[in-house]
């Protein structure tokens, strides 16, 4: 069938990206879904730093490459073999599917599945099959995804199904930025109450992970950012403080449980520093290869402090999706307040300038349920 989706040309474009366009977007063909594999209409999409990431080469992926790894849609079709979902089921995409058979698999979320990762690397769904192609050559998946796009084959294994109450926008969000922020809080952070977590980098994922902490009895939470912007969204989120990192290092204000969410070396730590004596340092972040951070080994022995590293907040997407969505539907996990911009698919380049300028919190494209090529 033929659909209308983002591709990305060519990695490391100057900036601005509005103006460079390093995504075309461009019709492709795409096949049927094969054995194990389903055929999703797509709703909605976050724009994330995964994506960004790509883009400006601090990942390094092949191209040409269909971006997009947070979104939510509607299953049109099913291939052989996938017989526990049936077409009209709104389902999360997620952005590293698990086997459920290697030994990453068998971590309980711990680290990442390593057939699932194998895929992600070569631009493949999780059986190794491209799915997508333009003039006929073959277009890359990205994180076995490729969401900007009308439609997307997908593997049963990168999908949840969850109920028709959850919004579209909420259910893509749930997929990645709830899912790594959210995640690391309550799978790795662990907090206790009466303790204080602190979140070092409000983007979307640090958003995710302060309204989730934010939703646990007892706890403080505290939001980090050298975007005062991005505070005052935290406080009137419910944060019971919000601090510039500058702050942070002078007052010496420490924290149980540091989530450090913002990718990048000195974001790391800061929130090593600020994490208090007993207690962890979570970092979700996805600095450049080569960053490299300086912290005191005597501090981490001295007080007793761990670090923890967390992929995806090391989730269980089937087993953790349908958690967050439960929250969601009580009123304790305002995903809605994460979405700051609700855009077109023709804005997506203009987007990614507003992800390198640190503006946005979630900007979700939303796709009309007519969408189709050249809409």
């Amino acid at each position: 069938m033929r659909i209308r989706g983002a591709v990305l040309e060519e990695i490391g474009r100057a900036r601005p990206y509005a103006a460079s366009r390093p995504l075309s977007i461009c019709e492709l063909e795409l096949d049927p879904p094969g054995p194990g594999e389903l055929l999703v209409r797509i709703e909605a999409a976050g724009v994330c730093h995964s994506d960004l990431s790509v883009v400006d080469g601090n990942r390094v992926r092949p191209v040409p490459m269909l971006l997009g790894h947070e979104a939510a849609g509607v299953v049109e079709r099913v291939g052989p073999g996938v017989d526990d979902i049936e077409p009209g089921r709104r389902v999360v995409m997620t952005f590293l599917p698990r086997c459920g058979a290697c030994d990453g698999c068998a971590t309980d979320g711990v680290t990442p599945c390593v057939r699932g990762s194998a895929a992600n690397n070569t631009g493949t769904l999780l059986g190794g099959a491209v799915r997508l192609r333009r003039d006929g050559a073959p277009v890359l998946h990205h994180l076995g995804v490729s969401a900007f796009a009308t439609h997307a084959v997908v593997d049963r294994h990168s999908v949840v199904p969850v109920d028709d109450d959850v919004p579209p926008e909420v259910a893509a969000v749930l997929g990645c930025a709830v899912l790594t922020g959210g995640g690391a809080v309550v799978n790795a952070g662990r907090p206790s109450p009466g303790q204080t977590v602190m979140v070092v980098g409000l983007g979307g994922v640090g958003m995710a992970a302060l309204i989730t902490a934010l939703a646990m009895d007892g706890v403080e939470v505290v939001g980090v950012d050298a975007n005062p912007g991005k505070l005052a969204i935290a406080r009137g989120l419910g944060a019971h403080a919000a601090y510039g990192p500058a702050e942070v290092i002078e007052s010496g204000i420490r924290a149980s449980i540091v989530v450090e969410a913002a990718g990048n070396a000195r974001a790391f730590e800061t929130a090593v520093t600020a994490t208090a004596p007993g207690g962890r340092t979570v970092t979700v972040g996805l600095p450049a290869p080569d960053a490299r951070s300086s912290i005191s080994p005597l501090g981490l022995v001295a007080e007793g402090r761990t670090i923890v590293g967390s992929y995806l907040g090391s989730a269980m997407p089937a087993r953790d999706i349908p958690v967050f969505a439960r929250m969601w539907r009580e009123g304790r996990l305002p995903v809605e307040a994460l979405v700051s911009a609700r855009i077109g698919l023709s804005e997506v380049n203009e987007a990614m300038d507003q992800l390198a300028d640190g503006t946005a919190v979630r900007q979700v494209i939303v796709f009309d349920d007519d969408a189709g090529p050249g809409a």
